[in-house]
């Protein structure tokens, strides 16, 4: 019988089939981290402020669907595929959105604690959530203020906001948490996806908008349109709806990815 060899092209190609390991995974975000924390804040500002803008178009796309879907209840399996627009032109068009951000900065205050790196991600989690809601909040005054929409649309919109806050503050703190656990597991998934990246953005992003999970950025643009034409007053949105999202999406996207992910590498 003839033994077969192992040369070290037939290794390497091997080697390159296999999937990477989570310690690859992790090292790929940590050095994007590691270059985010880097940025000034004016430059984290302006990405940010255009991750919020960019966010609306997840309110838009499903109001449009809906209006023109016919009134069944199978319609909102359609309608919220437009819920992952504004993921998919943040993410590819590497935009600071908030909650990306619950992930990537905490990998390198895991690996090494210091009271430097823990103001730093303060910083960048303030700058950015700050110029997500403002980019969210101009969106909302636009579309209220203009006739850009149908009224057909708007209905839609108000349809969309009515039924994102009804739920009770802990609610939304539970779907927060969900959101925020698939978000940053989109994050953990991205680096090695390469032409599956498309795919994986709005599977992960269509189980949020099907789920009803709050998320603190789509959400609040739906919030604050409502808040913009009466409907609610914004203290009421920014208190039922922005404020248990944002506590949710942290404790989703740091206790149960960024900890849990770091854990499993660290011996290694």
């Amino acid at each position: 019988m003839n033994k077969i060899e192992q040369t070290e092209t037939d290794k390497e190609q091997a080697g390159n089939r296999q999937s990477p390991s989570a310690k690859a995974i992790y090292f790929s975000i940590l050095q994007e981290a590691e270059a985010e924390l880097r940025r000034p804040s004016s430059s984290l500002f302006w990405s940010g402020l255009a991750a919020g803008m960019s966010m609306g178009f997840s309110m838009i796309a499903m109001g449009i669907l809906e209006a023109y879907l016919p009134d069944e209840k199978w319609s909102v399996l359609i309608s919220r595929l437009g819920y992952s627009m504004g993921f998919l032109i943040v993410i590819l068009g590497k935009q600071q959105l908030f909650t990306e951000n619950t992930l990537t900065p905490i990998l390198p205050i895991l690996r090494t604690r210091s009271q430097r790196k823990l103001l730093n991600v303060g910083r960048l989690w303030g700058v950015v959530l700050v110029a997500n809601l403002l980019g969210a909040a101009i969106v909302s005054l636009v579309i209220v203020h203009t006739s850009v929409f149908s009224p057909e649309v708007v209905n839609e919109f108000i349809k969309i906001g009515k039924e994102a806050i009804e739920p009770a503050f802990t609610t939304h703190i539970i779907r927060g948490i969900f959101a925020g656990w698939l978000i940053a597991l989109m994050v953990w998934l991205m680096p090695y996806a390469e032409t599956a990246r498309v795919w994986v953005i709005i599977l992960i992003t269509y189980l949020v908008a099907i789920g009803h999970f709050s998320h603190v950025i789509a959400g609040s643009i739906e919030m604050f349109t409502l808040a913009a034409y009466g409907k609610y007053s914004w203290w009421e949105v920014l208190f039922s709806y922005t404020l248990p999202t944002l506590i949710g999406n942290i404790i989703g996207g740091v206790v149960l990815v960024a900890a849990l992910n770091y854990a499993q590498i660290k011996a290694e």
